[in-house]
Parts: C-alpha cells; structure tokens; sequence
C-alpha cells in the first residue's frame, strides 16, 4: 500500500488521472445525486446533463471572447515561398511580393542595403521601430530560420538591422476603424534584413568585442508569412458542440413537460 501511494506521488500523470476521476465524480456525481433523489434517476440525470451542456457552452463562450482556457495554435511567422532567403538584393522581385528590382551594380555592401532600404519604404513597405514588439517576434523567427533550417550563419556571426513589414489588412470594415465583422485577411509579410559580423577573437579574461558589421558582405533578407494561427478554434468547437446537446436536452424536457401536461390533463377530464 505504500508503495503505491510513492508511486502515485513521484508520478503527476497518474496523479493528474486520479484528481480528474475524484473531481468529475464527486462534483458531477454530488450533483446528480441530489437531484436523483429529488426527480428521480432518469429525470435528474436529464436535467445533469443538461446543466452540464449548458456549462460548457457558456465556458467555452468565454475563453472564445477573451483568448483563455483550452487554446490552438498560436500566431507564428513561416518561411515564405517561392523563395526565403535572398542573398542578393537584386533579386528581391523573384520573392513574387516586392514590385521593383533594383540596379546594384558597382555599389558597396552598405550603399546598396540604403537602396534596397529606400526602395521597401517606398512601395509602402513599413520599417518597425526597435521598441515595437512586433519586430522581435519576427527577427525571433528569422534567426530560427537562418541558424536552423538554412544554417546560413552560426550564432554571434550575424545581426538583424531591419524589419519592414506589409499588408495583413482585415476585411469587411464598418466605416474606417470599426472592424469588429471583419473576419478575412490578407496576407501579411515581413523581410528581416541582415547583416553579416566581423569575426572577433575573444581572450580570456577580457569583455566581449564590440560587434562590427562587415561591410564588405552583402546583406541578406529573409521573407517570412504570418500564420494567424488558430488560437480560439477549440473553444468554438466546444461551444458550438455544448450548444447543440444543450438546446436538443432542452427540447427534450420541454417535449416531456408537455408530454406531461397532457397527460394530466386527460386523466383528470377522465375522473
């Protein structure tokens, strides 16, 4: 016996199945029980059930509105396609969502990354700020691309300088600002620049170099889509499917209330 009891105690999974079987039969079992004995075991288990679906529904409303509870996937950036990581800045219109390409002939690494800079801000590419959030989820999610899929640098070898991000514009609109109705999208895309580092040689005992852009490297861009993910899907899911047993329980009692009635009815026209 106390062997099972360590057992149970050194494993949470085990714990967690018994807590969930304890809570559900004590508290739903409690429930039914009451009413049992006060509509009877067919009766009180209908309205249980019932009271149960109608819980879950309105739970379920609740974690859909405010983002909570049992969630889905969650906004993240992929690799775009056709083409993910560009190397060379004159080639940024193959990515198939800049318009213009850009004559970099004879110019230096730097000169030419101003360029393509201006010419983003121009085709109404928005450059974020370092402070806005946004701009760390996407250099986040570029990093894991350029270290882990493409291994196109190793950590400390590079630096994202900037972030220009496009589109993702909701639709239909009431107005100008009001976008409460608006459930489509278009797709939102972000280009990491970035920029190759001068390798250092570190020494015992001394502070970490000062990081150096190579000048001489062409700067690279990394094109990322968002995915908005699918965050409340499982509490629509659980909403809408608790909606359904609840009205159909629902109808159920009232079909026999009236059922009820009737009957009654009938056998005091009878006496």
């Amino acid at each position: 016996m106390l062997s099972a009891l360590l057992a149970v105690s050194w494993e949470p999974e085990i714990r967690g199945w018994i807590i969930v079987i304890i809570s559900v039969a004590v508290l739903m079992g409690s429930t039914y029980l009451i009413l049992g004995t006060n509509l009877g075991a067919r009766l009180g288990f209908l309205v249980a059930i019932t009271a149960l679906a109608g819980w879950m529904m309105s739970m379920a409303i609740i974690w859909a509105v405010y983002g909570i509870g049992l969630k889905g996937p969650e906004p993240t950036w992929h690799p775009s396609e056709p083409i993910t990581i560009v190397r060379d800045g004159a080639l940024l219109n193959r990515t198939e969502i800049v318009e213009g390409a850009s004559d970099l002939t004879g110019l230096s690494p730097a000169v030419a990354a101003k360029k393509i800079s201006d010419q983003l801000v121009s085709e109404g590419w928005e450059s974020l700020e370092e402070s806005d959030p946004q701009r760390g989820q996407a250099v986040a999610s570029a990093d894991e691309i350029i270290l882990i899929e493409a291994k196109e640098f190793a950590a400390g070898e590079f630096v994202a300088v900037a972030v220009y991000d496009k589109g993702g514009d909701r639709y239909p609109k009431l107005g100008d600002s009001i976008d409460f109705l608006a459930f489509k999208h278009k797709p939102r895309y972000s280009i990491v620049e970035i920029a190759p580092l001068v390798a250092q040689r570190s020494e015992p005992g001394r502070a970490p170099a000062r990081v150096q852009i190579d000048e001489t490297q062409p700067h690279r861009y990394v094109v990322m889509i968002r995915d908005l993910g699918a965050k409340r899907r499982p509490a629509f899911l659980i909403g809408f499917g608790s909606g359904l047993i609840f009205f159909l329980l629902v109808w159920v009692l009232h079909r026999r209330e009236a059922l009820l009635r009737k009957n009654l009815a009938l056998k005091s026209a009878v006496a």
